[in-house]
């Protein structure tokens, strides 16, 4: 009776013993999810976004942890990287995107040729990129960071004719100014003035297009972020470059630079813009109006130097 006691008793034991190990063993397969993310950048920086292992890596981090916004924008990476495929194409333009040539051959008949990279995307996949990226922006609507990626993912997809990209940028700007978000950015305390300096990457990154679509958003843009502030010289400068460079409307893009220089009478690019204008329109009044100030506040002694002999000689 006392062994079988005994016996009982050691059973239990080891029963507790070999649970207690099981429990330890699945423990340490399951990995943080720091873990996951420590292995992912150490894999992307080898073989970058869609490289080797990444995949699985991906798979099983979801599995673990579904809800890791790192995760999410991880498989956003992952299959943007996926989506694309490149090819080099010939073209008869001096720019594509805003881009110069990658290099440029002659062909039989002697003719500079132009040759661009030309990146096409895969619908299906750019898609799951999007819904990835998507759903860590609803677990973290304030991370700013996140609604770059997806703005800068959707402007690389629709290329020269970026009307989703110019909706959700105008909707990103009523949400800035009627929500005040407190918005996060990785290692940077986000202002105003930050968040005014990411838009007016996105219109020049409109501008560079060169193409209607293009400057048409690069204006839209502009108009809405003025609609919140009536006085931001960086947008009232924009709304000039649209009427001189894209319009050839030098009147009202005069009137714009007028405004910016009201409210900022050093601003450089209105000034240096004006001279521009006057001098490509033959307006002598015009330039001698707007040199004195290029040499006044210009920071560059060759333009300053330039700038009065062009005065002296008007």
């Amino acid at each position: 009776m006392l062994s079988d006691l005994k016996e009982n008793k050691m059973k239990k034991a080891i029963i507790s013993i070999a649970t207690t190990l099981l429990c330890i063993c699945s423990f340490a397969q399951t990995p943080s999810a720091e873990d996951f993310l420590r292995k992912y950048n150490l894999l992307t920086k080898q073989f970058g976004a869609d490289g080797v292992g990444v995949e699985t890596v991906l798979e099983n981090w979801e599995k673990a942890y579904p809800e890791d916004p790192d995760m999410l924008v991880g498989k956003f990476a992952f299959y943007l990287a996926k989506s694309q495929k490149s090819e080099v194409v010939a073209m008869d333009v001096d720019r594509y995107l805003g881009f110069a040539p990658i290099f440029q051959l002659k062909d039989s008949t002697g003719r500079m040729v132009n040759y661009f990279e030309k990146v096409e995307y895969d619908d299906e996949l750019f898609g799951e990129s999007s819904k990835a990226i998507d759903k860590a922006i609803d677990l973290k609507p304030n991370r700013l960071d996140y609604r770059f990626y997806k703005t800068t993912a959707l402007l690389a997809y629709e290329k020269d004719s970026p009307d989703m990209t110019l909706a959700y940028l105008k909707a990103l700007i009523d949400y800035n100014y009627r929500n005040h978000p407190q918005w996060e950015y990785p290692d940077v305390t986000v202002d105003d003035e930050f968040f005014q300096t990411g838009i007016q990457e996105y219109c020049y990154s409109f501008y560079k297009l060169a193409s209607p679509a293009g400057f048409e958003g690069f204006k839209e843009l502009s108009e809405k972020m003025l609609n919140y502030n009536s006085k931001n010289t960086l947008f009232l400068t924009n709304m000039g470059s649209y009427y001189m460079v894209y319009k050839k409307d030098n009147k009202t893009a005069l009137k714009y630079y007028n405004k910016v220089l009201k409210i900022k009478p050093d601003d450089y690019p209105a000034i240096k813009n004006c001279v521009l204008m006057a001098r490509t329109s033959k307006d002598t009044k015009l330039e001698k109006k707007y040199l004195p100030l290029l040499i006044k506040y210009t920071n560059d002694e060759t333009e300053r130097q330039s700038a009065q002999v062009r005065l002296e000689t008007l």
